[in-house]
């Protein structure tokens, strides 16, 4: 059972509905029960009552679906600049490499 924080308090911290609120916690338990790192500073076993705690404390931010495509489209072009900079990194290592020789 949930204790702390409250169901109340987590729908006032995250402004969502309570829908938003039990499927986020759901999804970010899963993670941490098969490993992902918890990032607070609880040392509850519970995934569940994890989660609430990062929802409580900020570090973990819901979206509703608009805002997840907005998300998304930042990550995916965040992924695409990292990988055309790694390309060029390597271009011009090559090219030292070629210079060198």
């Amino acid at each position: 059972m949930l204790v702390k924080p409250t169901v109340p308090e987590l729908l006032k911290e995250s402004k969502k509905n309570r829908y938003s609120l039990v499927i986020a916690t759901a999804k970010r338990a899963r993670q941490i029960a098969k490993g992902s790192k918890p990032l607070t500073d609880d040392d509850d076993i519970s995934p569940v009552t994890l989660a609430a705690d990062e929802i409580g404390e900020g570090k973990v931010t819901i979206f509703d679906e608009d805002q997840w495509k907005v998300e998304e489209e930042r990550l995916k072009e965040e992924a695409q600049e990292k990988e055309n900079a790694a390309k060029e990194n390597q271009d011009s290592e090559s090219e030292k490499e070629s210079s060198e020789k």
